[in-house]
């Protein structure tokens, strides 16, 4: 069952174009515009719904972890980290399968993920900075950072 929407909107007439139903508390989107998929972290069903940006249709629902609050995509090697924000896990999905490859434990509640594509490199704000290697999917370095910071950016 669907139970809120996702709003589309033409961003030269800056109207809603169309309205595409998700799962439960959608609170945050990745989009890849490589392969013109959208990806909706669905914080009430613990899921991701995966959009179709030709068709503006949900192609898939990807079940993840516990309050999927953020998204990063990594549009280099098409692979998506959504941040479960109480389970302190970031999955790894394949963009190409559309499934979880990998689950990985990272600080207290993680809140923002920001993606290096020229690196393959994964930010994940909690308690601290994880800093995890998209290559080998695993957590290479923990930045103590202070007080649990809520955004995170990359810039290069």
């Amino acid at each position: 069952m669907r139970y809120l929407f996702e709003h589309l909107l033409n961003g030269q007439t800056n109207s809603v174009v169309q309205t595409i139903s998700v799962g439960k508390g959608p609170s945050a989107i990745g989009v890849n515009t490589q392969t013109d998929m959208i990806y909706v972290a669905n914080i009430g069903s613990n899921n991701i719904s995966v959009i179709n940006g030709q068709t503006n249709s949900v192609v898939q629902t990807i079940s993840v972890g516990y309050w999927p609050d953020a998204i990063g995509v990594n549009t280099q090697t098409d692979m998506i980290y959504v941040a479960n924000g109480n389970d302190n896990t970031v999955s790894v999905i394949n963009g190409q399968t559309n499934s979880v490859v990998q689950t990985i434990s990272v600080g207290d509640n993680p809140s923002a993920i920001g993606v290096n594509t020229q690196t393959d490199m994964i930010y994940v704000a909690s308690n601290n900075v994880s800093v995890i290697n998209g290559q080998t999917n695993s957590v290479v370095q923990t930045v103590s950072v202070g007080n649990g910071p809520g955004a995170i950016g990359v810039l290069y």
